[in-house]
C-alpha cells in the first residue's frame, strides 16, 4: 500500500554522487518539501559534509552500516529505516541499480523516481516537467531523463509550441568522464563517435514525446566540463531569427546567451554560474547561444551546452511533486521551483 501523502512531502535520496547531492540540495530548498535522509554504500570524503550539514546518513545494505561506521561516518540506520520515514524516494545511484533497488521500492509501498541511466520500462514513464508532469501526477514512479535527452525535449518543445518544428537532427559533442573522476580515465587526445547513428537520446526523447520527428549523432570528446549540442532543424514554415528566439525565450529553462559577451565556450558558462553563486556551480537551463543562431527560410540551426551535473535537477524536484500531488499542472510546479533554485530565464 503506497502511503498516504503529507505535506510538507519526506523525500529520501539513494546515492549521493554528482546527482544525488544536488538533488538533496534542490530539496532543502523547496518549502513543501522536507530531505528525510541519504542512503549510500561509500565510506570516503563525498559523504563526510551530510553530518555537518545536519542530514542522516543511512547504509544503503545492512552489511555496510558497520564499514561506514568504522570509517568515522555517523550512521543513522539502513536504507529500510529511511524508506519507512518518507513518501518518495529518489534513487541516483549508478546505472543498472536502480532498476534493482525498483522492486525494493515497490515492495515498501514508496513512491520513487530513477533517471536517464535507466530504460523507460524500469517506470512505463519518462519525465520532462513541460512535457510529461501531467502523465506522471499521483503515478507510483517516473523516470527523470537524461541530461542530454532532457535538453533535447526541452528545446524542440519550445519549437513545437511555436508551431515551428517539423524534423530536427543533432549533433552531440559528450564530455568523457564526470570532473571528480577525470583522474581515474576517460580519453585523452582522441574523440570518440558512438557507433550506432541514431545515438540512443533521439529514441529516448520519443518515450517523452513521441510525436517528435529527431535523430541525433554522439561523439564522445576529451572534456570534463560539460556537453555541447548542434542542430539542424526544419520547420513547418519560413521564420524570422527573432520569432525563432521568441520560441526559445517562452521556456523558463532555456537561457539565451550571448558569445559576444565573452561567454564563447563551455568553460567561461560554467564560470559565470561560480560568479552568481549557483550552488555545485549549477547550470540548470540549456545554455543556448543567441548570437550563434542562424535562420535560413525554413531551416534553423543553433548550439547550446549542457552541464550533465545540475540540467535534471530542476525536473527531479518537479517529478516528486507530481508523484506526491503536490502541484495539480506543471506551470505551477515549475513556478515554485525556478524561484527556489533561482532559474529566471536569464543568466544575466
Amino acid at each position: 500500500m503506497t502511503k498516504m501523502t503529507q505535506h510538507p512531502i519526506r523525500v529520501a535520496i539513494n546515492g549521493y554522487g554528482v546527482i544525488g547531492k544536488r538533488v538533496a540540495s534542490g530539496v532543502l530548498a523547496q518549502s513543501d518539501m522536507r530531505l528525510a535522509g541519504v542512503a549510500d554504500i561509500a565510506a570516503d570524503w563525498r559523504l563526510r559534509p551530510l553530518e555537518g550539514q545536519g542530514i542522516g546518513l543511512y547504509a544503503a545494505t545492512p552489511d555496510h552500516v558497520a564499514p561506514m561506521r568504522e570509517a568515522g561516518l555517523a550512521i543513522a540506520g539502513t536504507q529500510d529505516e529511511l524508506l519507512a520515514q518518507a513518501n518518495v524516494v529518489v534513487d541516483c545511484t549508478p546505472k543498472r541499480i536502480a532498476a534493482r533497488n525498483a522492486e525494493i521500492y515497490r515492495a515498501s509501498g514508496i513512491k520513487f523516481i530513477v533517471h536517464g541511466g535507466e530504460k523507460h520500462e524500469v517506470t512505463g514513464h519518462s519525465f520532462v516537467a513541460e512535457v510529461s508532469f501531467d502523465s506522471a501526477v499521483g503515478r507510483a514512479a517516473t523516470r527523470v531523463v537524461s541530461c542530454n535527452t532532457t535538453s533535447i525535449v526541452r528545446t524542440l518543445t519550445a519549437l513545437k509550441r511555436a508551431g515551428l518544428l517539423k524534423r530536427a537532427r543533432g549533433t552531440l559533442l559528450r564530455r568523457a568522464t564526470d570532473p571528480w573522476e577525470s583522474h581515474l580515465g576517460g580519453i585523452m587526445n582522441t574523440l570518440v563517435p558512438e557507433r550506432d547513428i541514431p545515438s540512443h537520446q533521439g529514441p529516448d526523447a520519443l518515450s517523452v514525446d513521441p510525436e517528435l520527428d529527431v535523430v541525433t549523432m554522439a561523439v564522445k570528446v576529451p572534456q570534463t566540463l560539460a556537453h555541447l549540442h548542434y542542430w539542424s532543424v526544419q520547420m513547418t514554415r519560413s521564420a524570422s531569427k527573432e520569432e525563432v528566439l521568441d520560441a526559445f525565450r517562452a521556456s523558463s529553462r532555456i537561457a539565451l546567451i550571448q558569445a559576444g559577451d565573452g561567454l564563447a565556450a563551455i568553460n567561461t558558462v560554467k564560470e559565470l554560474m561560480a560568479d552568481l553563486g549557483r550552488p555545485h556551480d549549477n547550470l540548470y537551463e540549456v545554455a543556448l547561444w543567441e548570437d550563434m543562431l542562424k535562420v535560413q527560410g525554413d531551416e534553423l540551426f543553433y548550439a547550446y551546452m549542457v552541464d550533465n551535473q545540475a540540467i535534471v535537477i530542476p525536473d527531479t524536484i518537479d517529478a516528486i511533486r507530481a508523484l506526491a500531488g503536490l502541484a495539480t499542472n506543471a506551470s505551477e510546479s515549475m513556478a515554485r521551483t525556478n524561484d527556489a533554485l533561482g532559474i529566471h530565464g536569464r543568466l544575466y
